[in-house]
């Protein structure tokens, strides 16, 4: 759930982990769920199912948002601006922004955007995770965007093994010389937390890398991907 610490804000669970205090009652988890989800979706895929016009830096006006929200769907007859804060402040992969009155999804989207998030203190080294039969498709041609408008890569090896039991049972890491790929004239950006964005990796800035999950590591990965639907479905 989500609850307001009148010293530190919003946060998640029962107690402030800032002064243990137990907060004012913001959302459920199953509101944060729904409201999560739909959000994602709209800001993401179809802001235009909900008469909401989008720029092209996938901005759109909050108090619309908050508007088409509860008109569309009575399930969110509730939501006010403060829940869209709390939302926003609380999402522990930052999927999202509020500024000056408009929100917008910080990356994953397949609607066409030109983003302007921060290009600065890039790691080095990005990961990506992807098949085995792919993988030297890639090696050749690089990596484009594919349901996406940008090409989406990982922080860390471990959260790109994470990303990769996604969608196929062995995950093949890639490591993207980020650092050349920067020097060269390539535009990386930040976007939610461990999650960076380019339009294109050209070939000669990839590698398989040198760690490769094992077998214990894709059974660790696979059983919390179930818990955690497990909790979703609830």
């Amino acid at each position: 759930m989500i609850r307001e610490c009148e010293a530190d804000g919003y946060y998640r669970g029962d107690e402030c982990p800032g002064c243990g205090e137990r907060g004012k009652f913001i959302m459920s988890d199953e509101e944060i769920k729904n409201l999560g989800k739909t959000t994602a979706g709209i800001l993401r895929h179809f802001p235009d199912k909900y008469g909401l016009d989008m720029d092209r830096r996938g901005w759109v006006d909050l108090e619309h948002y908050i508007k088409a929200l509860r008109n569309r769907q009575k399930r969110f007859h509730w939501l006010r601006r403060y829940h869209m804060d709390a939302l926003v402040a609380t999402d522990p992969k930052g999927r999202y922004q509020v500024e000056e009155g408009h929100i917008r999804a910080t990356y994953a989207h397949s609607v066409e955007v030109d983003l302007d998030l921060p290009t600065e203190d890039i790691p080095d080294e990005l990961y990506f995770p992807t098949t085995e039969k792919e993988a030297e498709l890639l090696l050749e041609g690089g990596i484009k965007p594919s349901d996406r408008s940008y090409v989406h890569l990982s922080e860390t090896y471990e959260s790109a093994v994470g990303a990769g039991v996604v969608r196929t049972e062995k995950p093949v890491i890639l490591c993207v010389d980020a650092k050349r790929a920067i020097e060269e004239g390539e535009n990386i950006m930040k976007a939610g937390k461990g999650v960076y964005i380019t339009k294109k990796v050209e070939p000669g800035y990839l590698s398989i890398n040198e760690e490769q999950p094992s077998e214990e590591e894709i059974a660790s990965y696979t059983e919390e991907k179930k818990k955690r639907e497990e909790r979703e479905s609830r």
